[in-house]
């Protein structure tokens, strides 16, 4: 009786925490957002999207994770897809669940013959268990401070992925689904698929509309596996739709690519354009236009070491970006503090350290005033030689922060206007201050000299007088 009170109290908590509107863009600045009243850039390293399908999966020690880092965000998908122990090579996969962990939007029929061990599904029907888990997984993260991006579908990169699908119509008792996996996300193909999948949505949009803590994804990696622009356009107005009898609104994200492609002619109700492996981050500066979130909320197969990922964090984020996911492998079943030795054949990586470094670069964007931030390409006019490269944001009057990578050292001409100012220069790996000293402007530019550093190295640099919150 004790647990049952527990999980009702965990469901009904965010209507009365939430005393401002969910989790919305900032009216200020829309390349960032506002979340309980703060402008709030959106930054993680969180596990593999299985946290709440997957029952071996205890997410309670999980979000204390993230939150014991200051993150703010995860990324987590419905169970309408999942994959087997071999897919992508991920060892210990969290969307991969043993036989019979599988917990999905719909309930198990008693008839035996799902795919992936265990009886079908009856797709008629919501498993009430699967929306009680969600919600207090929602509730558990709103009361850590931690965004939820509730992913709502995912395209079938393989048969192996449709085999285990509840939509297969191999895998219900409804006879849905008996088509190819290519077809799934095209209502002019998918048959019954297509009105199932918007009474989900609209399930969804209901059931969590109380929480402040978020945002929905249409689909994950839509430019695989036949998903057509009309469908994800489809669900847009769906969720639109379900929203106009609901009091709470919820941001709305597509994601558009894999590394970078300017956006034409957006669905008006999206809010969050986001992309994976963005590195270079060209998709920040081809879409800072549409004055909405451009997030990168996957990255990967660049190795397993920090190096890669410390560096596309922070040129990502001060390019302009508002939303940074790190893909995490080292968070699995039976190893929720993040704590599980991955093969080096990983498709990526993600550590203890590595979440300390990416927790510093959380807490150094978050000392500026970032609504009057914008990307700067022009404060820094010379001084870079060979390969090293510099990424920055400012407000041209007032404070200013730049990220180099590639070393030894630099000694970057800046046009600061006149004035004195304070000069800090920190390692991104340890998050400490390095080389602290005042200086004067008189009429651009002025020489900055760095200290040694290798890979990588941040600049900060604030007018006297202004806010020196750490």
């Amino acid at each position: 009786m004790k647990k049952i009170l527990l999980v009702l109290f965990l469901a009904v908590a965010p209507i009365s925490q939430a005393a401002d509107r969910p989790l919305s863009l900032h009216p200020g600045n829309p390349h960032y957002f506002l979340f309980r009243g703060k402008p709030t850039p959106l930054i993680t390293s969180a596990e593999h999207y299985g946290a709440v399908l997957n029952l071996d999966f205890d997410f309670t020690k999980y979000l204390d994770e993230l939150q014991s880092h200051g993150f703010n965000l995860t990324r987590v998908f419905t169970g309408v897809y999942c994959e087997d122990s071999h897919s992508f090579g991920i060892a210990r996969n969290t969307l991969a669940p043993k036989e019979g962990k599988l917990i999905c939007p719909w309930p198990r029929s008693e008839k035996p013959g799902y795919f992936g061990g265990g009886n079908k599904f009856d797709l008629d029907r919501f498993d009430e268990g699967y929306f009680t888990r969600l919600k207090e997984f929602l509730a558990k993260a709103s009361q850590r401070g931690i965004v939820v991006e509730l992913v709502l579908f995912c395209p079938f990169y393989e048969d192996s992925m449709w085999n285990l699908s509840p939509m297969n119509g191999r895998n219900n008792i409804n006879g849905f689904g008996a088509l190819s996996r290519l077809s799934v996300y095209d209502f002019k193909k998918n048959g019954k698929l297509q009105a199932l999948q918007e009474s989900l949505v609209k399930k969804l949009a209901e059931e969590l509309n109380s929480f402040d803590n978020l945002y929905f994804e249409i689909c994950n990696e839509p430019y695989f596996g036949g998903v057509t622009g009309e469908w994800q356009s489809r669900i847009v107005d769906v969720l639109v739709e379900a929203g106009k009898t609901l009091p709470n609104k919820h941001l709305i994200a597509q994601n558009i690519a894999n590394g970078s492609k300017k956006v034409v002619k957006p669905h008006p109700a999206v809010s969050i354009f986001n992309f994976h492996y963005t590195s270079p981050p060209t998709a920040v500066k081809e879409n800072y236009a549409l004055n909405k979130v451009i997030g990168e909320n996957e990255t990967g197969f660049k190795g397993t070491g920090d190096t890669h990922y410390r560096m596309e964090a922070w040129e990502f984020l001060l390019a302009g970006g508002g939303l940074y996911n790190h893909l995490d492998y080292s968070f699995a079943a039976g190893y929720e503090k993040g704590n599980f030795p991955y093969p080096a054949k990983s498709p990526g990586g993600g550590n203890l350290e590595f979440r300390k470094q990416i927790a510093f670069l959380k807490r150094f964007l978050e000392g500026f005033d970032l609504l009057s931030m914008k990307p700067d390409e022009t404060l820094i006019i010379g001084g870079l030689t060979g390969k090293t490269r510099a990424m920055g944001l400012s407000d041209k009057t007032r404070q200013y922060a730049f990220y180099f990578f590639n070393g030894p050292k630099v000694r970057p001409l800046v046009a600061l206007p006149k004035g004195r100012y304070k000069v800090e220069w920190f390692s991104p790996l340890t998050g400490k201050m390095l080389k602290a000293e005042s200086v004067s402007a008189v009429g651009p530019p002025i020489e900055l000299v760095s200290p040694p550093f290798d890979p990588d190295l941040v600049l900060r640099i604030r007018a006297i007088g202004t806010d020196e919150t750490k």
